[in-house]
């Protein structure tokens, strides 16, 4: 009998020392903010697709979809032949125009001299000067016009405008394209925005420069937007406005398309409230583990309303203010089948 009590008390010891060890926090009424929850969708605030500016044959692509870019990168390049051929054709007109140029203005110079000491006519020199002056044009002409073929020839190397992550490629290798054709669509993800539809009704209460918290369900994660903009029309069709979140620079894991929810501050209300780590959720059941004075853990059935955006939920039946829940309901339930 005696060794049987030790063994019981031993039990009894260590159950005890696993109920305090459980994290519990209080039941208890706080205030929380009073929201307007609409739905949205993110994307991304700079977003471009990345055409051609010359016809030719896509000859090189070098990025895919989902590959990160650098700003000033190569990402794609045409065939440059032809447009090799135009710069080199367009290089030696100039420099004939400006051979050109040289030689009628060494004639000019001559005929001034000439003219000077009254060995040639006024006629003959009203035609030199004519002469360098269409020799002026033609050189300013063939400038420009080499100008021009080494753009195009720049053309055919196609340059990330900005560093981000390829989102489409609408090209492959060998195909023809045209002036106009979409060859890439990316993003930079360091800066992103939620859209939301918000009903005339409720601009009012959510105010021009409205608080919002970004809800993203598949993540289990709230953001506080860095800065909302309200845009001062509405759709035709809908008559809701349009609202246009900016989130922090460089969140991880958010990408354009995500579906979230945005939670405007209309107001402030107390409520009863547990911490959502607390819920344990079994098929239909919701419940939580109450811890008494004693360290002893009870499963109760619960009823439970809006989750705040703190990461606590409202607790509308099952429970009063002053009980302690455990915040680790798994490790509750081990302890209470000990």
């Amino acid at each position: 009998m005696k060794i049987t009590w030790m063994v019981y008390g031993l039990l009894g010891v260590a159950l005890g020392a696993q109920a305090e060890s459980l994290a519990v926090a209080p039941v208890e009424y706080r205030e929380v903010a009073q929201t307007y929850t609409a739905e949205g969708l993110v994307e991304a605030t700079r977003s471009s697709t990345v055409s051609a500016q010359i016809s030719g044959r896509v000859k090189e692509i070098l990025f895919d979809v989902g590959d990160r870019v650098k700003p000033g990168q190569m990402i794609l390049r045409i065939d440059e032949r032809e447009a090799a051929q135009a710069l080199a054709g367009s290089q030696a007109q100039q420099a004939q125009a400006q051979a050109s140029l040289q030689n009628a203005k060494s004639t000019y110079e001559r005929a001034k001299q000439m003219f000077a000491q009254k060995f040639i006519s006024q006629a003959a020199l009203d035609k030199a000067q004519a002469d360098y002056q269409v020799a002026v044009g033609q050189a300013a002409a063939s400038t420009a016009g080499a100008n021009q073929a080494s753009l195009t020839h720049a053309y055919t190397t196609v340059i990330a405008p900005y560093g981000g992550v390829v989102a489409a490629r609408h090209v492959e290798v060998g195909e023809m394209v045209m002036p106009g054709k979409p060859l890439m669509t990316g993003f930079d993800p360091s800066e992103m925005r939620v859209i939301v539809s918000v009903p005339q009704y409720k601009l009012a209460e959510i105010g021009k420069k409205p608080e919002v918290m970004v809800e993203l369900p598949t993540l289990n994660r709230y953001i506080k937007a860095a800065s909302t903009k309200v845009q001062p029309l509405a759709d035709a069709r809908t008559h809701g406005t349009e609202a246009r979140i900016y989130l922090p620079a460089n969140e991880e894991g958010i990408y354009p398309g995500m579906f979230v929810r945005a939670h405007f501050v209309v107001g402030k209300v107390k409520k009863l409230m547990v911490p959502a780590s607390a819920v344990l959720r079994r098929s239909e059941v919701v419940a939580v583990y109450v811890v008494d004075a004693n360290g002893a853990t009870t499963l109760r059935q619960v009823r439970l309303g809006e989750t705040s955006t703190d990461g606590g939920v409202e607790v509308l039946a099952g429970l009063n203010a002053g009980e302690r829940v455990a915040l680790d309901p798994v490790k509750a339930g081990m302890v209470g089948r000990q």
